[in-house]
């Protein structure tokens, strides 16, 4: 392959890898606007769950998609960042695609909200709504599982990304540190539900995912012009 061709590949990864990047946190942040506007905490959730449903299924099959577009900017950081520090671009890249592999996994809870509630609101149903709730509590915990091994393993991937980006001059000292601290804590708030089940504080983690993709694929669009 001619020097030129290698090149403009390069630039390529590095330019749809990085607008994948940005155009993902954006998603998610309409992912959080439309769960806030028309869904809500759903306390009862299985026995509301048709007045959302369309709601529920929307912000599910967003979020997918941006656990799909976040992968393209970590393979493209990896591209981006390898010649300075291969070890902490490859280890971040990797942790970070697991991390959002296992985010995907667990990206369509409604399904198992959809199976409850159709227990309970069908004709002649005998399922109590107490009864109904236990039951979607206990299948929602395998997707709450998700999400804690999901967002520690992108966190560590976010860190070692950073420490990557310190030496990189296309990235530079000021998004690295930035983007080490934003993991770590990202790593704490995913953290904290082991001993607490009930925190609110994965929310943290995923902000710091947020902010991280868009910077860094901003970062990685912007390299793209200038290889």
């Amino acid at each position: 392959m001619e020097q030129s061709q290698y090149a403009e590949q390069e630039r390529s990864v590095l330019k749809w890898g990085g607008l994948a990047g940005m155009v993902g946190s954006l998603v998610l942040v309409i992912v959080f606007v439309i769960v806030g506007v028309f869904v809500g905490s759903a306390p009862n959730e299985p026995m509301d769950f048709p007045g959302i449903r369309v709601a529920r299924t929307f912000e599910d099959g967003l979020y997918l998609l941006v656990m799909v577009l976040w992968i393209p900017l970590f393979l493209a950081l990896y591209r981006a960042l390898r010649h300075e520090r291969l070890a902490p671009a490859l280890f971040g890249s990797a942790l970070g695609i697991v991390g959002l592999v296992v985010l995907a996994a667990g990206a369509l809870p409604h399904i198992t909200t959809l199976a409850v509630s159709d227990l309970v609101h069908a004709p002649g149903a005998t399922i109590s709504n107490e009864a109904a709730l236990e039951l979607w509590k206990a299948a929602y915990a395998v997707f709450d599982a998700l999400l804690i091994v999901g967002l520690i393993l992108a966190t560590i991937g976010v860190i070692c990304l950073g420490g990557a980006m310190i030496k990189n001059p296309k990235f530079g000292k000021g998004l690295g540190w930035t983007s080490v601290v934003l993991g770590v804590a990202g790593v704490i708030g995913a953290s904290v539900p082991l001993w607490n089940p009930d925190s609110a504080a994965p929310v943290l983690a995923m902000a710091a995912l947020i902010i991280f993709c868009a910077a860094s694929g901003w970062k990685t669009y912007r390299a793209s012009r200038l290889a």
